[in-house]
C-alpha cells in the first residue's frame, strides 16, 4: 500500500495513516520545508497539516475538510512572466487563517494545488 501513495518520509505516511477514519484513503504526504510546518497529507476526505510553530516544542496535527477551504493558492517571489508554478509553495485559505507549506520541488506543489482545487470545486 505505501509504495502507490507518494510521500517524502515512512514516518508521516504511517503517522496519516493512523488517523484515517472509515473509507478514508491517502492521496499523498510531502514533507514540508522552513520554519513551523512538518508535512503536509492529502485524503480523499481533508487535509492534515502538522504545525510545529507552538511554543515549547508542542506540535499540533490539523485536520482541514476540503468544505472549509476558500482558496488555494500557489506563492512565489517571482515574476509571474515565468512559470505558474515556478515556486514549491502553496497558501490554503481557510475562514480567517492561512496556512503556507513550502514543498521540496515545483511538482509537488503543482500536486497539492490540483488536488485540493479538484476537492473544493466539488464542495
Amino acid at each position: 500500500m505505501a509504495q502507490s501513495i507518494p510521500h517524502d518520509r515512512p514516518e508521516q505516511l504511517k503517522q496519516i495513516q493512523s488517523g484515517l477514519m472509515p473509507g478514508e484513503q491517502i492521496i499523498a504526504v510531502y514533507d514540508a520545508i522552513g520554519a513551523g510546518t512538518g508535512f503536509l497529507g492529502l485524503t480523499n476526505q481533508r487535509v492534515i497539516v502538522q504545525d510545529k510553530s507552538f511554543v515549547g516544542k508542542k506540535i499540533a496535527i490539523t485536520s482541514i475538510p476540503y468544505s472549509k477551504i476558500t482558496s488555494v493558492s500557489v506563492v512565489s517571489n517571482k515574476s509571474w512572466a515565468g512559470s505558474f508554478f515556478s515556486s514549491g509553495s502553496i497558501a490554503l485559505n481557510v475562514g480567517t487563517h492561512v496556512y503556507e507549506v513550502e514543498f521540496r520541488g515545483d511538482e509537488k506543489s503543482h500536486h497539492v494545488h490540483n488536488v485540493i482545487l479538484h476537492f473544493i470545486a466539488q464542495s
